[in-house]
């Protein structure tokens, strides 16, 4: 019996991976294809092998490809940072923005912009895992003041507490710097101002976030079991605990430095995929990463087309799908 419920596990998981790389790679074609200019879906796919001096194919290649490629990615890391972070704190609230580490990274990125420095993708990224580093030690130490280890509620409301200080500040610093109409989309979080020199780096770092994750989930899974029965097992959970909050330091900090603060994707894919593959993180880690890719991809187009030739906020889209989300997990009191 419980090999067979394993295989359909298991069959279920690769069903997700599969469909959702369909739907994503659709997703990437249309957001290359649709905005203030209307390209068709052939000529997208004829500018990815030709090289002519065309503007549909330097519209596609230099502004939209990256777009699309970057809301995938950012989507897809987040939603595995907020699954660590369910995990490790066992609480189906957590994801990075409630842990106050997308906040943090938000903030220095607001210092980089209040200094006019002009550091480039590399320098907003080194911003960004900065003030991720900081919120995200900071949060673990508060909340790791007992001889027991990490409490998981005070992990959360340090969390809440730090971050909602850390994009007050990133506000008021673009207040008194006159910087407002520069960082509000950034705060709000957005995608307009990626390029494929971010990508790059995106995508770089991402792989080491991605795959220490990946290795790291079975170990999630038997902490998320419980404190006492992953003691028992013999697993050093706080070590375990420190090394998942260093890989959401690394995924979330690279996401910021391209997106700004998008929140609630931590928060909704890991437990719409929690409820169809079950407890294993070794499933819900990369289903995960490809229903966060696709969400953020499809907010992404509709950010595009609803109040055009303006852009809306992603993050605002997702906040409206995640503060309800947010509000019936709360009232289900259920945890993981």
């Amino acid at each position: 019996m419980r090999v067979e419920n394993k295989k359909s596990r298991m069959f279920i998981a690769a069903s997700i991976i599969i469909v959702g790389a369909v739907v994503l790679l659709f997703g990437i074609g249309l957001s290359m294809s649709l905005g203030a200019k209307s390209i068709s879906l052939s000529t997208v796919f004829s500018s990815m092998f030709a090289s002519k001096d065309n503007v549909d194919y330097q519209i596609v290649r230099d502004l939209r490809m990256p777009r699309a490629i970057a809301a995938a990615l950012v989507g897809g890391f987040l939603a595995v940072s907020g699954a660590i972070m369910q995990g490790i704190t066992r609480n189906p609230i957590a994801e990075p923005s409630i842990m106050g580490i997308t906040q943090g990274a938000t903030f220095t990125v607001a210092i980089a912009f209040s200094m006019r420095l002009n550091v480039g993708s590399f320098g907003l990224m080194i911003f960004a895992f900065l003030g991720a580093s900081i919120s995200g030690i900071l949060v673990y130490f508060l909340s790791s003041r007992s001889i027991k280890g990490t409490d998981p509620v005070k992990l959360a409301l340090a969390g809440t507490a730090i971050g909602t200080l850390l994009i007050s500040l990133a506000t008021a610093t673009a207040m008194y710097f006159n910087l407002s109409q520069q960082l509000s989309f950034w705060i709000a979080g957005g995608l307009t101002t990626a390029k494929w020199q971010g990508v790059k780096l995106l995508g770089m770092v991402g792989v080491v976030g991605i795959i220490s994750a990946v290795l790291l989930s079975p170990k999630i899974t038997i902490l998320s079991l419980g404190e006492e029965i992953a003691i028992g097992l013999g697993q050093k959970t706080n070590l375990i605990r420190l090394i998942g909050i260093v890989i959401v330091i690394v995924l979330c900090g690279a996401s910021v430095s391209i997106a700004g603060n998008v929140a609630f994707v931590g928060l909704i894919v890991p437990q719409i995929v929690k409820g169809m593959v079950g407890p294993d993180y070794k499933y819900i880690i990369p289903c995960s990463l490809m229903l966060g890719a696709a969400l953020v991809v499809y907010c992404d187009i509709a950010a595009r087309m609803i109040n055009q030739p303006y852009e809306t906020p992603v993050g605002s889209l997702i906040a409206l799908i995640g503060v309800p989300f947010f509000i019936y997990l709360v009232r289900k009191g259920d945890r993981v």
